[in-house]
């Protein structure tokens, strides 16, 4: 009698590798692949707007390390028991690569250093925001891929075919293995931080769409972007089983997405209104203007277009018009002829 075997959805048994002695988390670069991808994709829709490429390079100089300092003290703070709690060890709160960046940390952290960055370059915030939005929601799902890594953000018990086989990680960045050598498998749960990444695309494919159709300005795709992104967060975080805290019997994540979601909905409501038409700051244009110089063509004159310049020799001597001096000369030679 054939028995069948129920396939699962692989996860890695090694988060990390070491060149030349240094540990490289593969968690680590999912975050860089997503920050990548992010700035390439902003900068193709920011000069598309009509800016100058560098400027989102030089911005995320400020949004990046704000983002990624927010994004942790959030985790910690809405997940302190892994760091405060019973056995907890507080200096773990500094190692972001083992996993734990919150979303809603990162974005308003990383807010803070994109106004300041976009304040000292005269950029419109309001501009940079919409141009972001999709590549933003890229790189949180390719994020979601050092999640699968380090066997984590994972829901309840599943033993259907997206069962997601979940195994105990040691500290080296390798699964445990059991005395047959194999290594040991928690189980199988349902796969939250795929339906997060599945989601996030969904959401970046329409993002685009939505302002290749109608244009959208003065924030409203990035309010899109973080309405549709709340819609699916808000479900999928009620599926997960790893520890949060929890308010009236929620995590607070559900909460988070809940409140942020709806702010996002209600300022597509009351703010309307197309793309802006520059993508700077009335200081930064007229500074620009006062700072750009003139074009020498245009007040330079040809000599010749000049009725008093005495150099002109293809004028009708009969002009009345001509230089009073031509006159003299005339009346002089005629004088000498006549005394010939």
């Amino acid at each position: 009698m054939m028995s069948t075997t129920l396939a699962y959805l692989p996860s890695p048994t090694v988060n990390q590798f070491s060149i030349f002695g240094l540990t490289i988390r593969a968690y680590a670069l999912c975050i860089l692949a997503g920050i990548v991808v992010a700035i390439w994709l902003s900068t193709k829709r920011w000069v598309a707007r009509g800016g100058k490429s560098e400027e989102i390079m030089d911005l995320a100089v400020w949004a990046v390390p704000f983002g990624i300092i927010g994004g942790r003290i959030y985790h910690v703070i809405s997940s302190p028991a892994a760091y405060f709690g019973e056995n907890g060890d507080p200096i773990r709160a500094l190692y972001i690569w083992e996993g734990g960046l919150g979303i809603w940390g990162a974005i308003a952290f990383g807010a803070v250093g994109a106004w300041i960055g976009a304040r000292r370059m005269g950029l419109r915030m309001s501009s940079i925001a919409d141009a972001l939005a999709p590549g933003l929601i890229f790189a949180q799902a390719i994020g979601r891929l050092g999640n699968w890594f380090n066997n984590e953000l994972y829901g309840g018990p599943d033993n259907s075919f997206l069962g997601l086989k979940i195994y105990e990680m040691g500290a080296d960045g390798r699964a445990v293995t059991g005395a047959d050598g194999q290594p040991v498998l928690v189980g199988t749960f349902q796969p939250t931080f795929l339906y997060e990444l599945v989601w996030n695309v969904l959401v970046g494919l329409t993002l685009l769409w939505l302002d290749r159709k109608y244009r959208m300005g003065r924030g409203r795709l990035f309010a899109a972007y973080v309405a549709l992104y709340c819609l699916g967060r808000f479900f999928i975080e009620q599926m997960r089983s790893d520890e949060a805290e929890l308010i009236l019997g929620q995590r607070v994540n559900v909460w988070t997405s809940l409140l942020v979601g709806l702010a996002a909905v209600a300022y597509l409501i009351v703010v309307k209104g197309g793309r802006e038409a520059s993508p700077y700051t009335d200081e930064r244009l007229a500074r620009d203007a006062a700072t750009t110089p003139a074009d020498p063509s245009v007040n330079s004159a040809d000599p010749s277009d000049n009725p008093a310049d005495p150099s002109d020799k293809s004028r009708d001597p009969r002009d009345k018009s001509r230089d009073p001096r031509e006159t003299d000369n005339d009346t002089t030679r005629t004088t000498d002829k006549a005394g010939d």
